[in-house]
C-alpha cells in the first residue's frame, strides 16, 4: 500500500514538473515573440499601453457615478491587460501572414493552424514549378486548396477534383486558390474562408471520406516534401500560446 502511495506522489510530482516546464517555455516563447515584434512593429506598445489606458480611466470614470471606483479600477486593470494581449496577438499574426505571403508553403502552414476537425493532407499534388495542391477535409465536405499561378493550378485542381469525385459520391467540393487577384482567397483570409463554409456532412462521413482518399493519395504517389516556411515554424507557437491565453 504505501509503494503505491509513493508513486502516486512521484507521478503528481512528475506531472506538476512537465506542467510548470511547459509554462515556463510558454512565458519564455512570448516574451521571444514580443521582442521580436516591438522591434518590427513600432506601433505595438502605443496600441497597447494605450488600451490598457484607456481601460482604467474609463472604468475608474464610470465607478466615480456608482461610488464603486476603486472595485472598477481593479476591473480595469485585467480587462486592458486583456486587451492588451489581444492587440499583441493580432499583430503577430499580421506580421507573420505578411512574411508569408508569396512563399511556397505558405497555404499548407495555415491550413496545419486550423482549429477543430478539420483533415489536413498538404501536398498531394504539385507542379514542376512549386504550385502545390493541399486537400481538407471538414464539416464541409472535400476543400481543394491551391496555390501558385493561377494558370497552372486550375488544371490541377480540376484533374483532382474529378479523381475526388469518383470516391466521394454527392459530398460537396469546394476548391480555393490562395492569392490576391480576382476570385481568389488572400493567404490571411484562408482560415476565415474555411470556416464560413456551410456544415453538409457529420465525423462519421468525415472518416470514411479520409480513408477513401488516402488511398488515392497513396496510389499518386508523394508530391513534394512537406513542412513549414522559413520562419513560419516559430511563430506558429506563438499563435498557439496566444489562443490558450
Amino acid at each position: 500500500m504505501a509503494n503505491g502511495t509513493n508513486a502516486s506522489k512521484e507521478a503528481k510530482a512528475a506531472a506538476k514538473a512537465v506542467k510548470k516546464q511547459e509554462s515556463k517555455e510558454r512565458r519564455a516563447q512570448l516574451w521571444q515573440a514580443f521582442n521580436l515584434q516591438r522591434k518590427e512593429d513600432k506601433l505595438l506598445l502605443p496600441l497597447m499601453i494605450g488600451a490598457l489606458v484607456l481601460s482604467i480611466v474609463v472604468f475608474f470614470l464610470v465607478g466615480l457615478i456608482f461610488d464603486l471606483q476603486w472595485f472598477l479600477l481593479i476591473l480595469g486593470v485585467l480587462v486592458g491587460i486583456l486587451l492588451a494581449f489581444i492587440i499583441f496577438g493580432r499583430r503577430v499574426q499580421k506580421t507573420v501572414y505578411g512574411k508569408a505571403e508569396g512563399q511556397a508553403g505558405a497555404a499548407a502552414w495555415v491550413l496545419d493552424n486550423l482549429k477543430g476537425a478539420w483533415r489536413v493532407s498538404p501536398a498531394i499534388a504539385a507542379t514542376t514549378h512549386l504550385d502545390t495542391l493541399h486537400r481538407v477535409i471538414g464539416r464541409p465536405g472535400v476543400i481543394l486548396v491551391a496555390e501558385g499561378a493561377a494558370h497552372r493550378v486550375k488544371p490541377l485542381l480540376a484533374q483532382e477534383k474529378k479523381k475526388t469525385a469518383r470516391l466521394v459520391g454527392d459530398t460537396p467540393i469546394y476548391d480555393v486558390i490562395v492569392g490576391n487577384e480576382e476570385g481568389q482567397v488572400p493567404l490571411k483570409d484562408l482560415q476565415k474562408y474555411l470556416v464560413k463554409l456551410p456544415n453538409n456532412i457529420d465525423t462519421k462521413r468525415m472518416d470514411n471520406i479520409e480513408s477513401r482518399l488516402a488511398a488515392l493519395t497513396a496510389r499518386g504517389g508523394p508530391a513534394l516534401p512537406k513542412g513549414p516556411m522559413p520562419g513560419g515554424a516559430k511563430m506558429r507557437g506563438v499563435q498557439r500560446t496566444m489562443r490558450r491565453r
